[in-house]
């Protein structure tokens, strides 16, 4: 069976990633229809040897598509999700609008694909720090029952959108000719600095984002009590996040069975040979689907605890 497919802000960053995955793993497309704003409609978009005209998102581009795949952000989510379920479409959301709503599936595939079938239309995709480091504690998690985790992220510049990468772009060239570095996207300087403050701050000091790794990962592992401590730093790379997380568990643990257990996963690959300096980089996880789990090692605050880091 091939389904009708409409791809809400197919113009963006990840909408093109979604393209490119899309047809780069085969997926059984009838017709596929690229949605985005007023000012992008008209233009053009390619993929390979195949052509599309963008076209302006209205309530009626949902009549008679099977999927829609949403990443124009929580507004447009908001705008268009229910408009779309009403024309019976199934929405795959990529925004935080839905996350935490409790008729709503936040779903990992690797992790918990039953809850799929509890959908009411919309189905959610978690943040991306979010994803990651649980594809990395998961198959821990299932071996030594997970009790809490402490995460460093170094989140790349696409998790900004095209403008990031845009951004660090101009700014590295800028300053490679000494000249004044421009900052649109950024509050500071991106190129060649870190910036630890990813989304807006809430009262406590923590950022959005760094209580998203908290909230959806209770949700997603089905984890009521877990404990997490999350410091999201902004990075200059242009794409692939990566994270350092030290893990508490229920069990005791060791090395050797934690290694174990991700090399049986399926979604990340074991990359842990410091002998020979092999451990996930970014410049190796840009364009690739599993994420590199490495640098796995007893850790020295938690009795039974893992220190480890991961990026995708």
């Amino acid at each position: 069976m091939a389904y009708k497919v409409g791809i809400l802000g197919a113009t963006g960053a990840v909408g093109q990633e979604i393209i490119r995955l899309l047809y780069e793993r085969e997926f059984p497309i009838a017709e596929l229809h690229l949605l985005a704003s007023a000012r992008s409609a008209g233009k053009t978009q390619s993929y390979g040897d195949k052509t599309w005209t963008i076209e302006e998102a209205t309530a009626e581009s949902f009549d008679g598509l099977d999927i829609a795949i949403f990443s124009a952000g929580g507004e447009q989510t908001l705008q268009f999700a229910d408009e779309a379920v009403k024309r019976g479409c199934i929405v795959v959301d990529n925004s935080s609008a839905f996350r935490q709503d409790p008729n709503v599936p936040l779903v990992i595939p690797e992790i918990n694909p039953d809850a799929v079938d509890h959908h009411q239309g919309i189905l959610a995709n978690p943040n991306c720090s979010t994803a990651i480091s649980l594809m990395a504690l998961y198959p821990l998690h299932k071996a030594f029952g997970l009790k809490s985790f402490i995460a460093s992220t170094y989140q790349a510049v696409s998790g900004s959108g095209a403008g990031g990468l845009i951004e660090l772009d101009q700014q590295a060239r800028a300053w490679a000719k000494d000249e004044p570095l421009v900052k649109k996207v950024y509050p500071h300087q991106i190129a060649f600095n870190l910036l630890p403050h990813v989304d807006a701050f809430l009262d406590d000091g923590y950022t959005k984002e760094e209580m998203k790794m908290l909230n959806e990962g209770k949700k997603i592992l089905g984890l009521d009590e877990l404990r997490v401590t999350c410091t999201c730093v902004r990075v200059p790379v242009f794409r692939a996040h990566s994270i350092s997380i030290s893990a508490e568990f229920e069990k005791p643990v060791s090395v050797a069975a934690a290694k174990a257990a991700i090399e049986a996963f399926e979604g990340v690959e074991l990359v842990d040979d410091p002998a020979n300096l092999e451990y996930p980089m970014p410049i190796d996880y840009s364009e690739v689907v599993p994420c590199g789990v490495g640098r796995i090692r007893k850790d020295n605050v938690f009795e039974n605890g893992l220190a480890l880091w991961v990026t995708g």
